[in-house]
């Protein structure tokens, strides 16, 4: 298992008007950690796709337990659990400033050829890399 965590405040436009951050915000958070990760990990996400690899959303899971609230820093935590073979399988983890879990979420990604619009395996230095973190 991999994780690293990313730190986001929640600003005013995230929020509905009583402070509390809208609920369709959270998949962009899981974004935000995930980019994070491969780019600390690998290589940013412009680069990835430069060498031809496009990762599009095949799937998404939200869970609620707490409000996220204005002005507050959370912590986006991202999971791999597992080396991807073709789909690629991230878990989120989103905690406030209490330490509280207040949201998590498991997106599911495919490895698609660009050029070809095709599924593909993962890139074989991606999985080296994730091997070698994971163990």
């Amino acid at each position: 298992m991999l994780s690293y965590d990313t730190k986001y405040r929640v600003c005013y436009g995230d929020t509905y008007r009583m402070g509390v951050m809208y609920f369709g915000h959270y998949p962009r958070l899981y974004e935000i950690g995930r980019t994070d990760l491969i780019r600390v990990i690998w290589k940013s996400y412009r680069e990835v796709e430069e060498s031809g690899i496009i990762l599009p959303v095949r799937s998404l899971n939200a869970v609620y337990h707490k409000p996220a609230i204005y002005d507050e820093v959370l912590t986006i935590r991202t999971i791999i659990k597992e080396v991807p073979k073709v789909k690629f399988k991230l878990f989120s983890e989103i905690y406030n400033e209490k330490g509280q879990l207040i949201n998590d979420g498991e997106v599911v990604l495919g490895f698609i050829d660009a050029a070809t619009g095709k599924p593909r395996r993962a890139p074989e230095e991606f999985t080296m890399v994730l091997q070698g973190k994971m163990i």
